[in-house]
């Protein structure tokens, strides 16, 4: 008792309440410096007035896909084409994937995997679309782009996320007691699971993967001994697509039909303050406990 009392003696009212002033003033510069980094990194990659609606699009094998994004432009009027600066990059890449430059195309520096496959909404450019139009996705398309616009009223970067797929309903067929699926193309890789007509598990099933060229995966999965008259359920899922087929066996009869379901969004990653600004913060940390 009496080394609390010390204690509380040792604090005239002046050095406390400045120790009170100093504590709520701390508390707002941490605020201050956290607010500002996380405003400038922005979650999902993107900062300033330029953002893409649609972070993490999925882009289907062979076909096209557009890689939205968005800028702000000057109140009450369009932003003048020969005023915007518009350059796609992928991570990973040295080379741009597509450059727009005051009005016009420069496509010198591109990479020659997006060669004549891109291009950018030209008449949709003065209204704020920076989006990119993507031909025949391959595998390869797969990763991150960065969409970086600059004009008189606006500048920054935002982040689109793309994932290719691939995926095909399955043909089943049978075999005295062996239930076959076998389906065409799938990417990534899947996996596959048998239920029975009440959704257990059934674990007598074997598997083989065939990849081609291009990487798309080919498969049959093999479910014995079966009933001749039942049904069954094929579930074929990777982080993108997920199948559901399911097969009804009258004798030599099979139907079967299937549902699909998508992968449409994922979550940002959470960012955490940058080296400078933990460094900051545990300045400002020691020098309160200097004060006390």
């Amino acid at each position: 008792v009496q080394l609390t009392w010390k204690f509380l003696d040792s604090f005239t009212p002046i050095s406390f309440c400045s120790l009170i002033v100093s504590i709520f003033v701390t508390a707002g510069l941490i605020i201050l410096i956290l607010s500002v980094s996380f405003s400038g990194q922005g979650l999902g990659g993107s900062k300033g007035t330029v953002d893409s609606i649609d972070k993490w699009p999925i882009g289907y094998l062979g076909e096209d896909v557009i890689l939205s994004c968005k800028f702000k432009t000057s109140t009450n009027s369009r932003e003048s084409t020969s005023q915007v600066s518009i350059t796609w990059t992928k991570e990973g890449l040295s080379e741009v994937v597509y450059k727009y430059d005051k009005g016009a195309v420069q496509l010198a520096e591109q990479n020659p995997q997006f060669k004549n496959r891109t291009l950018l909404f030209s008449d949709a450019i003065g209204g704020g679309n920076a989006s990119l139009f993507l031909r025949d996705v391959k595998v390869g398309d797969n990763g991150v782009y960065y969409c970086s616009v600059n004009t008189p009223s606006c500048s920054g970067t935002a982040s689109v996320n793309l994932r290719a797929a691939a995926f095909s309903a399955p043909k089943f067929k049978r075999v005295n007691t062996t239930l076959t699926a076998e389906a065409e193309r799938w990417f990534p890789k899947p996996n596959i699971t048998w239920l029975d007509v009440n959704d257990n598990v059934l674990n007598e099933s074997e598997t083989s993967f065939f990849n081609n060229s291009a990487g798309i995966t080919r498969f049959i999965s093999s479910l014995q001994p079966i009933k001749l008259y039942g049904s069954y359920t094929c579930i074929i899922q990777n982080p993108l697509v997920k199948a559901i087929s399911q097969a009804t066996i009258k004798d030599t009869e099979i139907s079967a039909k299937t549902f699909f379901s998508f992968n449409t969004s994922a979550a940002p990653p959470i960012l955490l303050p940058q080296w400078h600004v933990l460094a900051a913060t545990a300045s400002v940390f020691l020098w309160i406990y200097q004060l006390t």
